[in-house]
């Protein structure tokens, strides 16, 4: 009854989840161009994930597994479906999930039959894999009812069913560890618990086997997305796109949504979107976005590129960017390799490599 109370006087005063404001790109976050002066090491159709073994570096392209060393892409591999998410294992495993459905653990990269394959019926969305430190495999699920490509279609449902899930190749088991997550969307071991992101609580979760999801850092101005270590600990997340006060007011219109999801093209929907300003039908444009026809950077974004570098505990240290006038946008996968940390940008279909030496002094407050 209290909580009932609770949502009716938010959505009365617009305020706690019924608010429209989103917080502002400050501190950690705050915008520079630092994605732009990324080198681009690869230009693929469909960038999805990476992994890396130590010294080749795997990525999902569609339904091809590439292999780049040496500055030399090759094919190793293709799948009847498309890669959906990527994790190599320290015993030169790869793991592989297809069309969000199944996960598939391969001896070696170019094995041609897996030694183990997770094909639970519950499995809709699998969008991130992780290795725990007991040795099994995590696995975030965004959404029960939206496929692993119509991420855009679950948040303006409003759905909350992501769910994560440990995979155990000893014994060939599943075990969900959570749900009613707003889109789970990558994932990280810590400690004998995982960080998760839940993309549309704009949030990260900590996840402990029995125990409710804690939040650890909350109210960001974007949609997390995966997860990877960083050398010297702490964390590196990406944001696959920004938060805008016009997507928030459309989430609180159902009337409206519901006739434009009906009526309208997917691609010219009110929603966030891997990259932009590529059609006059786009539904933000005119003198908030250019004046004289020049990009404002400080536009309100339809698309942005992000990574953010998070301390051990899961706090904002620094932050990378490619603002609403660059083109790396739709950061989905962040990995370092050496002394580079390597990058997928999904809106240009392209892998990027940004040095590391010197970024951490670089962005020092």
């Amino acid at each position: 009854m209290i909580a009932a109370v609770r949502e009716f006087a938010n959505r009365f005063l617009g305020r706690g989840d019924a608010t429209i404001t989103v917080p502002s790109f400050d501190g950690a976050l705050k915008p520079n161009q630092k994605l732009e002066s990324a080198e681009t090491l690869l230009t693929c159709k469909e960038p999805e994930d990476l992994a890396t073994d130590g010294s080749n570096l795997f990525i999902a392209d569609g339904q091809r597994l590439m292999s780049l060393s040496g500055g030399t892409a090759t094919q190793v591999r293709s799948f009847e479906r498309p890669i959906s998410a990527l994790c190599a294992l320290p015993d030169g495993s790869l793991a592989v999930a297809l069309g969000g459905r199944e996960v598939s653990l391969y001896a070696s990269p170019s094995a041609e039959q897996p030694s183990v394959t997770f094909a639970d019926p519950a499995f809709n969305a699998i969008n991130a894999l992780a290795l725990a430190d007991d040795s099994t495999l995590i696995a975030t699920d965004g959404s029960a009812t939206c496929g692993v490509d119509d991420w855009a279609r679950d948040l303006l449902e409003l759905n909350r069913s992501g769910r994560v899930y440990r995979l155990d190749p000893a014994n060939k088991t599943v075990t969900r560890l959570t749900q009613g997550l707003g889109y789970a969307f990558g994932a990280c071991a810590h400690g004998n618990a995982m960080l998760v992101s839940e993309s549309w609580r704009h949030r990260l979760v900590l996840v402990t086997p029995g125990a409710s999801p804690r939040v650890v850092l909350a109210h960001l101005p974007v949609y997390p997305s995966r997860l990877t270590k960083a050398s010297g600990g702490g964390y590196w997340l990406t944001a696959f796109t920004a938060r805008t006060q016009l997507v928030e007011f459309v989430l609180r219109e159902p009337g409206y949504r519901r006739r434009m999801m009906a009526e309208i093209d997917p691609a010219y929907w009110v929603a966030p979107r891997l990259r932009s300003g590529m059609s006059f039908k786009e539904p933000m444009q005119g003198a908030h976005i250019k004046t004289m026809g020049v990009i404002k950077p400080w536009a309100p974004p339809r698309s942005y590129g992000l990574v953010i570098r998070l301390d051990a505990d899961g706090q904002p240290l620094y932050s990378l960017h490619s603002r609403v006038d660059g083109v790396n946008h739709g950061i989905v996968a962040a990995i370092e390799m050496g002394d580079d940390l390597v990058l997928i940008a999904k809106g240009p279909g392209r892998v990027l490599k940004l040095p590391l030496t010197g970024l951490a002094e670089e962005f020092r407050p």
